[in-house]
């Protein structure tokens, strides 16, 4: 009796943790930094806009995969990312909290819509 129990236990929590699942979103896009210390923060970043469940950033591409529910809108996430000091294609850091990342952390700054003009006041 116990295991009959237990077995349709585990079937129901297992089936709703597929059907959770399938409501979810993933999407990947490019992310500026260079090290461990980059990865923990964009991570994180990523990961205090509610609805978003996993973030997962490559060093070596560059890339990360977020997970999220449908309702949230994909600029929060950049834009969170982007306040915690690293670009991406959508949204770019300030320039003071770019300033304020440790020193490996300074990375190849990314070309965005409003990034243009950088190089006009040049003497």
């Amino acid at each position: 009796m116990k295991t009959r129990i237990l077995s349709a236990i585990t079937i129901l929590v297992l089936g709703l943790s597929t059907v959770m699942g399938q409501n979810e979103k993933k999407e990947s896009f490019e992310v500026a930094g260079n090290c461990g210390m980059c990865k923990t923060r964009i991570e994180k970043a990523a990961k205090s806009v509610d609805g978003v469940s996993a973030a997962n950033w490559d060093k070596e591409t560059k890339m990360i995969e977020v997970t999220f529910d449908p309702k949230v809108d994909i600029h929060q996430v950049h834009m969170a990312i982007a306040n915690a000091g690293h670009d991406t294609r959508l949204h770019k850091a300030s320039d003071e909290v770019y300033d304020d990342l440790p020193g490996c952390c300074h990375y190849e700054r990314m070309s965005t819509e409003s990034a243009h003009g950088s190089t006009m006041h040049q003497h």
